[in-house]
């Protein structure tokens, strides 16, 4: 090409900022072509080898391989439907990074042995297909048997986890520490005798009538006296608990006696599990709901004042 200025392969890697070796190995594939060779011989390269450096350089910064770059620099395929292929395979990458991520940050935060690191390493790498299995496995666990109740269908619905195809750190973070706490097998009886207590609760109910979740009864009397500090072995306490016991013993058609508020105490203990309001904040985080309010704080206090009416009583 007369009149146009060739370089060497030094002067390449200079205007380029890559090495001599990597230029060669390019060069050596037919990916960046010489223009001519010297009369000793060696390789010299036309203007145009500068921008095609360039762009081999951008396009394996991006991650692409260099059989795909050779393809495209060859028309045998465009870029554009290379680029689509590897922007696809590196949200796999994404989310493999996160949820290893997740799980390193978990044990780090937490001091985990290597066993308990093997188990959540081994659960962050589940597949889509796994993951259901283990979700659907907890639901049996806790709600099988009761999918004929129609109460259950919206109880199950906000229990279960979906864990979207590109979690952010936070989701991937809650999703492991969500299926290590859902093999918890103490965690898994606990909200099994909850369901229990509901579905005998419902048996005494009319199914076609309204029926409020016995914890939402309880947050909505309670509230009130936890946000006035009221103390709940208190005279102030008596009119709260009374007002549960009244709705206790209205749901199982009961009278209010000694029986009731002993079965009362124990419904109430039963629910309060400070690891299903972890449950519900892990929950929130994996499928992009709001964090709602725990229950921790107005279980507790229920305890303790059917405990105190109990013992003066």
């Amino acid at each position: 090409m007369d009149g146009e200025a060739l370089h060497s392969i030094g002067e390449l890697a200079r205007r380029t900022g890559l090495t001599v070796k990597t230029i060669r190995s390019w060069s050596d594939r037919g990916i960046v072509t010489p223009t001519d060779r010297s009369p000793a011989g060696y390789r010299l390269y036309g203007s145009d080898a500068v921008a095609r450096v360039d762009l081999v350089r951008t396009l394996r910064e991006l991650g692409i391989d260099l059989p795909s770059i050779q393809r495209v620099l060859d028309q045998e395929v465009s870029l554009p439907d290379v680029a689509a292929v590897h922007a696809e395979a590196l949200v796999v990458q994404i989310r493999v990074l996160r949820l290893r991520h997740a799980v390193l940050t978990v044990v780090a935060e937490r001091g985990l042995s290597s066993e308990e690191t093997d188990r959540m390493h081994k659960l962050a790498q589940l597949s889509e297909a796994e993951r259901r299995s283990l979700v659907d496995d907890f639901l049996q666990a806790v709600f099988g048997g009761f999918g004929a109740d129609p109460s259950f269908a919206g109880v199950i619905r906000t229990m279960t986890p979906e864990l979207p195809d590109s979690p952010d750190a936070e989701q991937a973070r809650a999703w492991v520490e969500w299926a290590e706490l859902s093999l918890d097998a103490d965690f898994r009886a606990g909200l099994r005798r909850v369901a229990v207590d509901h579905a005998a609760e419902r048996a005494h109910i009319d199914s076609t009538s309204p029926h409020r979740d016995f914890a939402a009864i309880v947050r909505d009397e309670v509230a009130p006296a936890l946000a006035m500090a009221v103390h709940p072995a208190s005279r102030a306490a008596e009119p709260v608990v009374g007002a549960l016991t009244a709705h206790y013993a209205r749901i199982l058609g009961r009278p209010d006696d000694v029986e009731l508020r002993r079965s009362l105490l124990h419904r109430l203990e039963r629910l309060n599990d400070p690891r299903r309001d972890r449950y519900v904040r892990l929950l929130a985080v994996i499928n992009g709901w709001p964090v709602q309010q725990g229950l921790a704080p107005v279980l507790d206090w229920s305890v303790q004042a059917v405990r105190a009416q109990q013992r003066d009583g």
